[in-house]
């Protein structure tokens, strides 16, 4: 029997991972590049230590392998890296090189993790895929950029999905300041009541998504994300309860919290970057109908159900977590910067 070979970027990071174990599982022979080491074996992974803009090595890997299709997960985040050029160029001269490779190699399909940093404002109703994108901060600006390369590559399919925050067990970056503010048992802090509503999407649901992508006939733009989206106070109430640490919502007004949080981003001392401080007392939602109509695809867990799955993970490895080094952004906790003077307050 011949297996399908799939080409996936990203796959030592947190989704990538996630992904590869489910092609994995569904018998496909893996190919894998990353900036980092893959910790993870396999009969049929063949994992590839290297940059996705090198196209001498690229085309090695095109023209050593028949791919069925390419999962282009590599990115590189906001707030992992200082050298905004370095993000750019990985983000979208990384996205030219794997489309040009796959066009010129005969690869029929590309599956693309774009975002929903597409977008900063409340739309005060669920966004649409015709809705035109508008995004304020470098790493939107990048998954647009990314989003419009594979559409100009008329020679491959391309399944774009447009994310929501991506998260599961092992999930961190952000995240893990808020689950050491609930570990702690300490203050967890909403913006303006917390009543504002932003969906996530749980990683196994957007890795079956793009598993059944592999099937669709055309290039397509979906969005995906959770159903049934509570309010913040709603959702870290609800992980607060199950962790029972003793932590606690608190509010900060909505003006002032803001306006700290642009200064402090300004000078360098926070990690919450443009997006994070207009969305984060903004409501967002994706609409999701046309890929659960086209794809026949639906989501398994709520945010609250996600989140606290998370923090599970969190923990129960803090420790380990705190040693890890070399890992990719998503897999170790960001650094607080200022925010740690809120700890200090909480």
């Amino acid at each position: 029997m011949i297996m399908d070979t799939v080409l996936l970027t990203g796959g030592a990071g947190f989704f990538g991972g996630i992904l590869k174990r489910q092609l994995l599982a569904r018998g496909f022979r893996v190919v894998s590049i990353d900036l980092e080491a893959d910790d993870d074996t396999h009969p049929n992974l063949r994992a590839v230590r290297g940059d996705i803009r090198d196209e001498k090595l690229m085309g090695a890997l095109f023209a050593g392998e028949q791919f069925r299709a390419v999962f282009h997960c590599a990115a590189i985040l906001a707030h992992a890296v200082k050298d905004k050029k370095f993000l750019w160029s990985s983000n979208v001269d990384g996205t030219l090189t794997v489309a040009r490779l796959a066009a010129r190699h005969g690869v029929g399909k590309i599956i693309f993790t774009s975002s929903n940093c597409l977008w900063a404002q409340n739309f005060h109703r669920p966004v649409r895929e015709t809705d035109a994108p508008a995004p304020v901060e470098i790493y939107g600006r990048s998954k647009l950029e990314g989003e419009k390369i594979l559409l100009a590559e008329q020679r491959v399919a391309s399944v774009i999905f447009r994310c929501p925050t991506i998260i599961d067990s092992g999930r961190l970056g952000l995240l893990g300041i808020l689950f050491e503010f609930i570990d702690e048992g300490r203050k967890v802090w909403v913006v303006g009541g917390g009543r504002n509503r932003y969906q996530f999407i749980y990683a196994q649901d957007l890795a079956d998504a793009c598993l059944r992508a592999l099937d669709y006939p055309r290039t397509e733009i979906f969005n995906i994300g959770s159903d049934h989206v509570k309010s913040f106070r709603e959702v870290y109430q609800y992980v607060i309860n199950r962790a029972g640490t003793g932590a606690r919502v608190a509010t900060l007004p909505r003006g002032p919290a803001i306006l700290a949080m642009k200064i402090a981003y300004a000078l360098g001392l926070s990690p919450l970057g443009p997006y994070q401080y207009k969305m984060i007392a903004e409501d967002f939602e994706f609409d999701t109908e046309k890929i659960k109509r086209e794809l026949g695809w639906t989501p398994t867990l709520t945010n609250e159900e996600i989140l606290y799955k998370s923090y599970q993970y969190y923990h129960e490895h803090r420790d380990e977590i705190r040693r890890r080094v070399n890992v990719s952004a998503h897999r170790q906790s960001a650094g607080m910067g200022v925010i740690r003077l809120l700890k200090w307050l909480s």
